[in-house]
């Protein structure tokens, strides 16, 4: 017993000092992933985790637009492939839109069209589309307007609005979804995100070529809001999600911190039949029932790629050619999808837990083919 109560009492001193090491090297944003991660059960960030932190409210309008069902709504079943899939990796929403209505969908675990989850790094195609909008209203000139022009810290970059939104901007960002002291961990998990990002600096020329970096949609966010004035979520209300008729309610993740900054990287929380809206705005060339909301020429640009060498990423949008197919899409950590072939009037969308097992940064993962095949083999009968 006296062995057992030293041991206790030294772990409880270590235990002890590690806190304060934290705090006084800067990493107590550690301590909040813990707490948030570990003591709920969980390995890493969860599709439902914005009760663990603050929100602002991405308020929906008073006309309200469901999507309509279409003539053969739920009229085949999934495929037994899509069935395995979805128990294996943990699938809570899945929908197919044909020709603008629902043709299929089916909801698990308890999960509903309702529902809100993290729709992780789908947001990053949303901030995109807040670009185009403050472009279109005059916010901001170009996507050539420089990054300086906004926060004077990056005044000896030549970093654009454009290359943040295409991934180019040459920033010093380690994309690790793992490691406690990454970049990324901090900029999830810290009080003051505004100052995690004016601290990273530009390390390699800008504008030449991909690379997937969480850090280059933040520092557009923050270029959005001080453009315009407003609120991330008040943008994207007034911009897309009241004259697009979303049904519910939406949420956007902000840091801890007394300016409430949003995490434009991540962190939307909404339904499925929601986010499907922005495939439908982007196949229609930024048109929602009649009334231009996005430039069309700015839809074209983001959905092709800019560099040649990168033909997976275009502005803000991912894209995937599947045999004579050309699919766009939104994608999230731990597999949240927005796909859209427009030639074929046919949104996918699947939200939920886990992707497969390949699953790498910046990399096409095996689960997305199989969502589209499947799909499309159900279309087909």
């Amino acid at each position: 017993m006296k062995f057992l109560k030293k041991l206790l009492k030294w772990i409880l001193i270590t235990v002890g000092v590690i806190i304060i090491l934290l705090y006084v090297f800067d990493y107590s944003y550690i301590l909040k992933g813990v707490r948030v991660v570990y003591f709920t059960g969980h390995d890493t960030a969860f599709i439902d985790d914005y009760p663990y932190f603050e929100n602002d409210t991405i308020k929906k309008g008073t006309n309200t637009n469901p999507w309509p069902h279409h003539k053969a709504y739920n009229s085949v079943k999934e495929t037994k492939k899509l069935a395995e899939v979805h128990k294996d990796w943990g699938t809570i929403a899945y929908l197919i839109i044909k020709n603008d209505s629902i043709w299929f969908e089916n909801y698990y675990n308890g999960f509903s069209d309702e529902s809100k989850t993290n729709s992780f790094s789908m947001a990053k195609s949303i901030t995109t589309s807040l670009l185009g909008k403050a472009i279109m209203e005059g916010y901001i000139k170009s996507l050539d307007q420089p990054l300086s022009d906004f926060y004077p810290e990056y005044k000896d970059a030549k970093t654009t609005v454009g290359d943040l939104a295409s991934m180019a901007s040459g920033l010093d960002w380690v994309e690790d979804y793992t490691g406690p002291f990454s970049i990324t961990a901090r900029a999830n998990y810290d009080d003051d995100l505004a100052e995690t990002m004016l601290n990273q600096k530009i390390v390699e020329t800008p504008g030449k070529k991909f690379k997937y970096l969480s850090g280059d949609t933040q520092l557009l966010g923050m270029v959005i809001q001080k453009a315009t004035g407003k609120s991330l979520a008040s943008y994207l209300s007034e911009s897309f999600w009241e004259p697009m008729g979303a049904t519910e309610d939406a949420l956007w993740q902000l840091d801890d911190g007394e300016h409430r900054l949003a995490k434009a990287f991540c962190c939307i929380s909404s339904n499925a039949r929601d986010f499907a809206r922005f495939g439908k705005l982007y196949k229609d060339h930024g048109k929602w029932n009649g009334k231009q909301l996005l430039d069309s020429a700015f839809v074209a640009k983001s959905i092709t790629p800019r560099f040649k060498e990168s033909p997976q990423y275009g502005y803000g949008w991912w894209l995937k050619d599947i045999g004579d197919k050309h699919f766009f899409m939104m994608r999230g950590h731990l597999g949240q999808y927005v796909i859209v072939e427009p030639n074929d009037n046919v949104i996918i969308v699947r939200l939920g837990h886990r992707k497969s097992p390949d699953e790498g940064v910046g990399q096409f993962t095996q689960d997305i083919s199989v969502y589209i095949e499947e799909a499309y083999k159900m279309l087909e009968k």
